[in-house]
């Protein structure tokens, strides 16, 4: 069945779902004036994350997703540094109240890219302009070779709590196919210099799917990778979008694994993970049992946003930098991406939002329910729809996607609950998708389910 089940669903182009709806349906519609309004109207005190955005590297990994500039120089990133500073003032200036904030997630491009003094003055800004909480996280990604140590002590010495860094796999023949050459040694070098600083957070990513990637690679990537035991893990399918990300040219389609390979290789990692003491959470992250994502987990708090799996429950994100995504309690909104133009609307003093969605009442409804199974692989419709206010009968009956899900036996639907069996949550996405209303609409831009 499971074979079946991979053949069905697992070519299929979905959403990872860390937003509802997903970017590709926002519109110019939402722009500037309208962030500027759903600013003012955040409240004194209201828990808020922050994210900020840093489009550079050093060179371009092939596989890469991300909205990224390649550049020898530092100037373009002095440049834009300025620019980022500019837009927290203006940003800060915008909101009525201090919100309080909870986490800050600073994601690239390769954020440690600046300089140290310029990393720790962005901190102080960031804390001159807005109330940290007590504890509050503050992440960082990383590219493992080009972390200077002066760097790591730098951001031990700002607070920063977690680091992400980026591995993907440690196959020399897969490097090559990728172009992202990385040691093991420098990888762990770069760990321990960190854990030095003082960040006891340490995330590794690791990617499935990739050119000339096979079981046994994977494996042998996940063995090292535990050798240096990070306290979570992201594992991530490699999405192949060539049309989209124009630089996937270069990597040779022909040396791609197909989706039954795909999902080998994914559950090879996924128990090579288990078997060194991590717990497997949602889709595709892990966690030994004590870090904080385990325990929500466990506890039922486990949340979905932009970066993942995450602890973080505030409904306000703020971000900052070109291409960022943010959220209030109105809706998303996003900055323009290419980093000149946000930095000509920057300059010009005014907010740099290109385009955003404003959150419907049924949009809230399906959310829930959407996070509910990326989550915890189970949601009870009836009591989401109840509480939003909502019939749960019109999205269980006629729901041709989720009757065809449950006739595969890929799913359970007992009392308006539905449940993914154990050994098929790896299409929880379709699952997921069986509740988006505008999946149709945006395809093209995702990954494959499985």
């Amino acid at each position: 069945m499971q074979q079946a089940l991979i053949e069905k669903y697992g070519e299929a182009r979905l959403p990872r779902y860390t937003s509802y709806p997903t970017a590709p349906g926002f519109s110019p519609t939402v722009g500037t004036g309208t962030y500027g309004d759903w600013l003012a109207a955040i409240r004194p005190g209201t828990d808020a994350s922050l994210y900020l955005h840093i489009p550079f590297c050093r060179s371009m990994c092939w596989y890469c997703g991300c909205h990224t500039t390649i550049t020898q120089r530092d100037e373009p990133i002095l440049d834009y540094i300025d620019m980022l500073r500019k837009e927290i003032d203006l940003v800060s200036g915008t909101i009525s109240g201090r919100p309080t904030i909870r986490h800050v997630h600073f994601g690239g491009g390769t954020p440690t890219i600046m300089q140290p003094e310029e990393f720790r003055d962005l901190i102080g800004l960031l804390r001159a302009r807005f109330a940290f909480a007590g504890g509050a996280e503050i992440a960082v990604e990383i590219d493992p070779r080009t972390l200077s140590a002066e760097m790591a002590v730098a951001l031990g010495a700002a607070g920063v709590t977690r680091a992400s860094l980026g591995v993907q796999s440690f196959d020399p023949v897969v490097q090559k196919a990728i172009n992202r050459i990385q040691s093991e040694a420098q990888t762990a070098e770069a760990a321990a210099g960190l854990r030095k600083a003082g960040i006891s957070g340490i995330n590794f990513d690791l990617i499935y799917g990739l050119p000339h990637q096979t079981v046994a690679s994977c494996i042998a990537t996940a063995q090292a990778a535990i050798r240096m035991r990070p306290e979570r893990f992201a594992v991530f399918g490699y999405a192949h979008i060539p049309s989209f990300k124009k630089h996937q040219r270069l990597i040779d389609e022909r040396a791609l694994p197909d989706a039954a390979r795909r999902s080998a290789q994914a559950e090879a990692i996924a128990a090579t993970l288990a078997a060194a003491g991590y717990v497997r959470i949602g889709l595709d992250h892990y966690a030994l049992p004590e870090d904080d994502l385990a325990v929500a987990a466990r506890q039922g708090r486990l949340r979905r946003n932009f970066q993942g799996y995450t602890t973080d429950a505030c409904t306000t994100l703020i971000g900052f930098g070109a291409s960022s995504i943010g959220r209030t309690a109105e809706g998303y909104v996003q900055n323009e991406v290419p980093p000149g133009l946000y930095a000509q609307r920057i300059a010009s003093g005014r907010l740099a939002t290109a385009k955003g969605y404003r959150l419907t009442a049924e949009d809230r409804l399906r959310a829930e329910i959407i996070e509910r199974l990326m989550c915890d692989f189970r949601v009870d419709v009836t009591s989401i729809a109840a509480r939003h206010g909502f019939d749960a009968a019109p999205l269980l009956n006629g729901n041709a996607k989720l009757a065809a899900l449950a006739e595969d036996g890929a799913i359970d639907i007992r009392g308006g609950t539905v449940t993914v069996r154990q050994d098929h949550r790896f299409i929880i996405r379709a699952v997921a998708a069986a509740f988006d209303a505008y999946i149709d609409q945006s395809a093209r831009t995702h990954s494959k389910a499985a």
